[in-house]
Order: C-alpha cells, then structure tokens, then sequence
C-alpha cells in the first residue's frame, strides 16, 4: 500500500525523534509517497531548527545524508487542484500539495501535524495512525 507522507514525520525519523519506532513499524511493508517538495521542506525544516538552536551544520548535514537514503516516490502534483485546496482550507500551498497527492492517489496520509490531520480527515482523506 502507498502512503502518502508529510515533512513531520519524515524529520521525526531523520532526527531519532520519541515517534520514530512507531513510525517505522507503521510503514512497515508500505510505499511512501509524497509531492517533490517534501525535498525542499526537509532542508528548510533543518534550516528553522538552525534558527532556534536546536541543531547544528554538522548535524544537519548527517541527517541530510539520512534522509536520502529513505525510499519515497515523487509524485507529481495537480498545482490548480492544490491551489484550490489552499484556498479552500486557508493553508499553505505547501501544505495542500500533500492533500492533493493522497486525494489523487487515493492513499491515507501520515502526518504528525494535528492540523494537517485536521484538514485531511475534514476533506475525506484516511488518517493513518500511529500509536504511541
């Protein structure tokens, strides 16, 4: 099964986060999938942590190294769909481009972000789960 996943849990696992155990063993088996972006996101997540001191280069860069070693397949994205959805939902373009891969692709969404999940379940995309 593909699922389509955001930034947040992808950093959670880069980063040895309490979550990443879960994660794992939730996408287990599993393809993940997510807009081109998520590569973009990832260097700009490590770039805000730069910002509130909570990593450094050095780190970064290890977990840059990390990250693309994880399998994900690029999808592309419906940007009129996604615009839509970024309208309709007062979100980030960024943020709709996850929400127009699992709409199109039929695919639950994972995300630690309550307010992606929020949005996902309001517009009928399946949430899924972890377990803590």
């Amino acid at each position: 099964m593909d699922i389509t996943t955001d930034t947040s849990v992808l950093i959670a696992v880069i980063l040895n986060e309490p979550e990443k155990k879960w994660i794992i063993k939730a996408t287990e088996g599993h393809n993940l999938v997510g807009p081109g972006s998520i590569r973009w996101e990832v260097t700009n997540a490590f770039s805000a942590m730069f910002k509130r001191g909570r990593i450094n280069l050095r780190i970064a860069q290890k977990a840059l190294q990390v990250f693309n070693v994880i399998p994900i397949r690029y999808l592309d994205i419906d940007f009129q769909h996604s615009l839509k959805l970024a309208y309709d939902n007062n979100i980030y373009a960024y943020d709709a481009y996850f929400l127009d891969c699992a709409l199109r692709n039929r695919t639950p969404i994972l995300s630690l972000d309550s307010q992606m999940i929020n949005r996902a379940r309001k517009i009928g995309i399946n949430i899924m789960e972890i377990t803590i």
